[in-house]
């Protein structure tokens, strides 16, 4: 079998503090992946003026996937060519407590549903502009009933929902929910009530594939009632799928509610490529201080270990994380230790050895 091909984007400010173990912790289970660091980014710009050359996309085309470290700017291009460009249309997040993880509620124990959120549509289009601009269509506001441009200077944004954005998203949060086979349910949630036709449609579509789905249950809920019944019942929940900005502001909730953000994984999954990456963003205040908590990268690793083909891989790395967080004692800042981003590498590292 030839080696798995993987492209890594260290990021921007701390990524590169929680990246550049992590691959190395990768790199030391000696598995069948080579890793290859392109010139992204600020490096990339120093040096010809882009940050994201035709070499690097050149490379993530010929990879299996790439390890995407948070970008606070200079490596967007090479994050949105991952996005629309490579059509990785599914966001997705797991929300699994474990002992360890400084949750703020009570009792956390048992908590562990997964949150798919829509990626490339809805108002992440940047469709944006001057309300002047839509002069011409003479629109007029169903709840305010006067034309928008009557409403003085202002800005506007599209938001667009497609019926086949929907349903691919939708379809593999139902086969997502059988096979994790734990309480086989989807939850669909966005705003249907006031938005009657764009998330009207996203519900219609989940409504008509849970007819494909007989095994698994649909329950739907408007996203203000859904996000009281995640800080409530989360221990409720198993699959949730959401349109896109409802998705990328509740999965930061749902990272609260398991300890901070510092443990927020993804994948980001398209028909032919996936890309993976800490949900959290570059934390400029701590860079240089090597105290970032890389355990959203490493559970990211993880996933995309799962996602190569090398599954016991993603198991053991798992393992060696809860370990970790069960006996306390190399916690980073954030989860109320003193270690280090490097010393809680080399005990994970330890445990898989």
């Amino acid at each position: 079998m030839s080696n798995k091909q993987v492209v890594v984007v260290d990021g921007d400010d701390s990524a590169p503090e929680a990246m550049i173990p992590s691959v190395a912790l990768l790199e030391s289970m000696d598995l069948p992946i080579d890793f290859h660091r392109p010139l992204i980014g600020q490096a990339a710009i120093d040096e010809i003026g882009t940050g994201f050359p035709a070499e690097a996309k050149a490379a993530i085309d010929a990879s299996d996937a790439t390890f995407f470290g948070s970008t606070s700017g200079a490596c967007t291009a090479a994050l949105f060519y991952l996005r629309w460009g490579r059509e990785t249309y599914a966001n997705v997040r797991p929300c699994r407590w474990i002992p360890g993880y400084q949750s703020p509620l009570a009792a956390p124990e048992g908590i562990d549903f997964v949150i798919i959120r829509e990626n490339l549509e809805d108002l992440y289009l940047g469709l944006e502009g001057e309300l002047s601009d839509l002069a011409a269509l003479n629109l007029t506001s169903r709840n305010a009933r006067k034309p928008i441009t009557g409403m003085g200077p202002g800005k506007y944004a599209v938001k667009a929902i497609t019926e086949v954005g929907s349903e691919r998203v939708i379809r593999l949060a139902f086969e997502l929910a059988r096979k994790r086979d734990k309480k086989r349910k989807v939850t669909l949630t966005c705003k249907y009530n006031m938005l009657r036709v764009s998330d009207g449609l996203f519900l219609e579509v989940g409504q008509r594939l849970a007819d494909d789905y007989p095994d698994i249950e649909l329950e739907t809920y408007i996203i203000d009632d859904f996000l009281c019944r995640m800080i409530t019942k989360p221990h409720d929940l198993d699959v949730v799928v959401m349109p896109n900005l409802y998705g990328d502001i509740m999965s930061d909730g749902a990272a609260g509610l398991m300890g901070g953000l510092g443990l927020a994984a993804s994948g980001c999954y398209g028909d032919d490529y996936a890309y993976f990456e800490s949900a959290h963003g570059t934390a400029p205040d701590i860079k240089g201080m090597n105290i970032i908590n890389p355990t959203a990268t490493l559970v990211s690793a993880g996933m995309m270990l799962d996602y190569l083909g090398f599954a016991e891989a993603s198991d053991n790395l798992t393992a060696a994380i809860s370990q970790v967080y069960r006996e306390g004692n190399a916690l980073t800042p954030d989860q109320g230790g003193n270690a280090s981003t490097t010393d809680f590498c080399r005990v994970v590292e330890e445990y898989l050895s």
